[in-house]
C-alpha cells in the first residue's frame, strides 16, 4: 500500500478530511454492493435487526435503534421498514412486532454473505490490533470534540 504522504507529513494531515474520505469510500462501496442485490443499507439494517433478534422487536424499537445511523432519521427508517414488509421479507403484527419470513430469511442470508465479503475486503491487510486501535482513536476524537456516537 502506498500512502498519500510520508510519516512526517502524514502526522500533520487533518483527521476531519481523512475520516470523511474513509466514510465516503466505505459507505459508497457498501451501498453500491447492497444495491446490486436489491436492498438499501437502511433496509439491510432493519432486516438484520429482525433476523438476528433473540427476542421479537417492535417497529418502534428497531426505528429507535437505527434512526441515528448515518443521520438516517425516523421517517426514513419507517419508510424502509414499510418497504421490506411490502417485499415480504418481514411481517408486522397489530402490536407492531416484526417477524422474519421464509423469503426474508433466505434474502438475509444472501445479504449477510455479501456483508461478510465486504468486511473481508475492507479489512484486507489490517490486523485486529490495528482495527481496534483505529476505533479507539476515532472514539477518542469524538469524545474530545464533544460528539456522541454509539453503535449496537
Amino acid at each position: 500500500m502506498e500512502y498519500s504522504h510520508g510519516d512526517t507529513d502524514l502526522i500533520k494531515q487533518p483527521i476531519g478530511y481523512w475520516s470523511w474520505a474513509a466514510y465516503k469510500a466505505v459507505v459508497s462501496r457498501t451501498r453500491a454492493a447492497l444495491s446490486g442485490i436489491g436492498i438499501t443499507q437502511p433496509q439491510w439494517w432493519a432486516l438484520a435487526q429482525v433476523a438476528r433478534a433473540d427476542t421479537v422487536k417492535t417497529r418502534d424499537e428497531v426505528c429507535r435503534l437505527l434512526r441515528g445511523y448515518l443521520d438516517t432519521g425516523s421517517e426514513t427508517m419507517e419508510s424502509e421498514i414499510d418497504t421490506i414488509i411490502a417485499r415480504g421479507w418481514i411481517t408486522e403484527d397489530a402490536g407492531g412486532r416484526l417477524g422474519i419470513t421464509v423469503e426474508g430469511s433466505a434474502f438475509y442470508k444472501k445479504a449477510a454473505a455479501l456483508q461478510d465479503e465486504l468486511w473481508e475486503e475492507r479489512h484486507a491487510g489490517v490486523s485486529d490490533e490495528e482495527y481496534l486501535t483505529t476505533l479507539k482513536v476515532l472514539q477518542r476524537f469524538i469524545h474530545n470534540t464533544g460528539g456522541e456516537a454509539w453503535h449496537h
